[in-house]
């Protein structure tokens, strides 16, 4: 599974060679693997690098096995440098060269299907999924007591599974408490190990409002949808209803995202868009979320020798350091990674008309 460790090694990578990155969509219900070998094969005729080229067939003739959505490869041969992973989202075909790997559909996969925790929950305890880029796995989860409903007062003939002993008095509202909370304990313990960013809950209208209830503040804060799911449910199930709730939930925070940017830029109130004032600031380390539309590309230039990015064409050497300049097809690319080397963060948004006339970029400013 890609990390976002994964993701910081590549974005602080760089080579006095050029760096190969090449993204190939391979999932199995669009073509086989035949199909998508002579697709690799006419991207890497774009390119004049022999030994990464060769790299890179080797790993897909000998090692990738064809089974997931998507590939990304990142090669710099004279440097033995080599890096592969496959992905369980698909991606469009993309091949790039430059100093540094391109990262940005990456980046893009972790901002919008990253970091997701998803709790079903019931009266006796939760089932608890760590859901990455596609990737789902299960906890282990936590059974409580079984909800006997005997009369208030009465007492159960069954032990409990966790910390009842025959004959002892409980309610089924004292069991469903104790067991509801034992799930929230456990459920923080598994967000906080897997580095959860945004938390789904699944289960009847009940049960998740009484969950999400007891979880802390700071997470319940991270809540961004809710579903009906039974217990029962397969894995299959949860990965489908966690994509398609997550994606609608991220849709939403992108559009708040937006009206934020472009407000707080309208108000002059440490946000900038358009590609060139926010390269300036990109230049100046003051970005500390950068907003970028889906797809945007266009040309900058960067300073070989200090980093410098601008879109204007130079017409003399670098004002900051006298260093040359070199012109990269992808501008925004070079932003991106900027950006994330300095400790600030990427989000990639879904076309919005409102960032779109403003540049399809921008920036909220830490100062």
């Amino acid at each position: 599974m890609f990390t976002d460790q994964n993701l910081r090694e590549l974005v602080a990578y760089t080579a006095p060679q050029p760096v190969l990155s090449v993204y190939l969509n391979t999932n199995p219900s669009e073509g086989n693997a035949d199909a998508y070998r002579l697709r690799l094969r006419n991207l890497l005729k774009m390119v004049d690098l022999p030994q990464d080229v060769a790299a890179v067939e080797q790993y897909f003739n000998h090692q990738y096995d064809w089974s997931g959505r998507a590939v990304a490869v990142f090669s710099c041969a004279p440097q033995g440098f080599f890096r592969a992973y496959p992905l369980s989202m698909p991606v469009r075909d993309w091949i790039h060269m430059s100093d540094r790997p391109s990262v940005r559909m990456l980046a893009g996969l972790a901002d919008s299907y990253g970091g997701y925790g998803v709790a079903l929950v019931d009266k006796q305890g939760a089932r608890l999924f760590f859901f990455h880029m596609g990737d789902l796995h299960e906890q282990e989860g936590t059974v409580g007591e079984e909800v006997r409903h005997t009369k208030r007062g009465g007492a159960s003939s069954m032990p409990g599974r966790r910390g009842g002993t025959a004959g002892q008095t409980r309610t089924v509202e004292e069991t469903v408490e104790r067991n509801m909370k034992d799930a929230a304990e456990f459920a923080v313990r598994f967000f906080e190990e897997n580095h959860v960013r945004r938390v789904l809950i699944g289960g009847t209208d009940e049960n998740v409002a009484m969950f999400r209830g007891l979880l802390p503040k700071a997470w319940q804060s991270l809540v961004v949808g809710v579903f009906t799911m039974g217990m029962g449910a397969s894995k299959t199930e949860v990965l489908n209803r966690a994509l398609e709730i997550g994606r609608s939930a991220e849709l939403e925070r992108e559009k708040r995202l937006v009206e934020q940017l472009i407000t707080q830029t309208a108000k002059l109130q440490n946000a900038v868009t358009g590609l060139s004032e926010t390269l300036a600031t990109v230049n100046d380390g003051r970005v500390q979320l950068l907003i970028v539309s889906e797809g945007f590309r266009k040309a900058a230039y960067r300073c070989k020798n200090c980093g410098v990015l601008t879109i204007a064409q130079p017409d003399a050497t670098c004002a900051v350091c006298g260093g040359e300049f070199q012109k990269f097809p992808d501008g925004v690319d070079l932003a991106m990674s900027a950006v994330m080397r300095q400790g600030g963060e990427v989000e990639i948004v879904t076309p919005i008309p409102a960032l779109d006339e403003a540049g399809k970029i921008g920036a909220l400013l830490r100062y």
